[in-house]
Formats: structure tokens, sequence, C-alpha cells
């Protein structure tokens, strides 16, 4: 049975991200509000639940997948991250980024880029998704809510609700959010190269 909770996009209830959590650690896919529309997640070593997250994504092996962080103190468990990297991570986060790296051996191979070997890395500028993170005490696995044969991320929790309501455990309601996903910034190559213009300013890294 699916859960639909009203978490204030503010001030979480406290009550209702332990409940979110407790959700995620059972092994469900949840769907929970970022700074740039709405995510699917679940927790980063549960096999079933990344394949059910594919299934309703429609996603092959090759997708590059995120870790969703509190903080970037967790960056380097699960990316090699030099100090220029670091200091533009730090500058720019939280906000509406995504962050390409060589991941370390922290970072399960099914999550990798096959080829590359990289893993993205983001602290999302929103309140309740890092309660939820600080909660977890670890990474989420995420991407940004897009389902097959749409262009655009998910921005309304209703229609979510109609969509996919029946395929994860939790839909966090968190508001009506924009529908452009992150601007994804690639140094794993120790050059800095913009993959996808998105809702975050490009403009500091070109």
């Amino acid at each position: 049975m699916s859960q639909f909770f009203y978490i204030h996009p503010d001030n979480p209830q406290a009550r209702l991200i332990k409940q979110a959590v407790e959700i995620i650690k059972k092994g469900e896919v949840i769907v929970y509000p970022t700074d740039s529309g709405y995510s699917i997640g679940c927790q980063m070593d549960n096999k079933q639940a990344l394949e059910r997250l594919c299934q309703i994504r429609g996603l092959d092996k090759s997708h590059n997948f995120t870790l969703m962080c509190r903080d970037v103190s967790e960056l380097s468990d699960y990316a090699r991250v030099d100090n220029i990297s670091f200091r533009l991570l730090k500058n720019n986060t939280p906000g509406p980024y995504t962050f390409v790296f060589k991941a370390t051996k922290e970072v399960p191979k099914r999550l990798q880029n096959p080829k590359k070997k990289t893993i993205g890395i983001r602290v999302p500028d929103n309140a309740i998704a890092l309660a939820i993170l600080e909660e977890l005490g670890e990474p989420l696995m995420s991407t940004t809510l897009i389902l097959p044969n749409a262009d655009i991320a998910e921005s309304d929790p209703d229609e979510i609700r109609d969509k996919i309501e029946k395929r994860v455990g939790l839909i966090v309601h968190g508001g009506f959010l924009g529908e452009q996903p992150t601007t994804v910034v690639d140094l794993s190559e120790g050059e800095i190269s913009i993959i996808r213009y998105g809702s975050g300013d490009a403009s500091v890294f070109e």
C-alpha cells in the first residue's frame, strides 16, 4: 500500500520525515521534492529497489545515476574529488546542480556508469530532501522523475499520485515545483564539461 505524505516545504514535520526514512529502509522506492522538480529514489545498496525504480522510469543500465547527499562532507566517501573540484562544489552547493566524478569503491558497481565508472553527486537546496537525507544518514540513490515518453520532470504531486501511486512506497507532497532538471557538470576527467544545461546557472563553470 502506497503512502502519500503532505510535508511542509519550509518546516518539515519530524514525525513524517522519520516515517519516510523507515519506508526507504524497508526497501521501498519513494518520490520526493528537490530544488529542481520531483525525484525518485531508493537506498543505494538495495538491488531490488533500484530495479523497480528503473522499471518505473524506463531506464537501462547505462543511465547516469546520482547520489543525493546532505552536504559536501559526504562526497569523498563516494567520489574522487581533487581540491579544485571540491572548492567548486563548496561554492555551488546546495543548489540545482549534479556533478559527475569517478566513483570510489564505496559506490555499488550497478550505480556506476558501466564505461566511465562515474557517479553523479548532488546536494539539493530543499528542506524536505535535506531532512530525509539527514535522518537516513547516507546518500539516497536518485534520479529526476521523468516518466517514459515524457520530456520534462514531474512537478505536480497529485498528478504523480494518479500516474504511479501503486508502483512506489511513498509520494511526498512538498508543493508544486519547477519542471527543469539540474545542470549537469562533468568533473571526472579533470576538466569542466557541461553535459546538460538546466535550472542551475552554468555561467559559473564556463
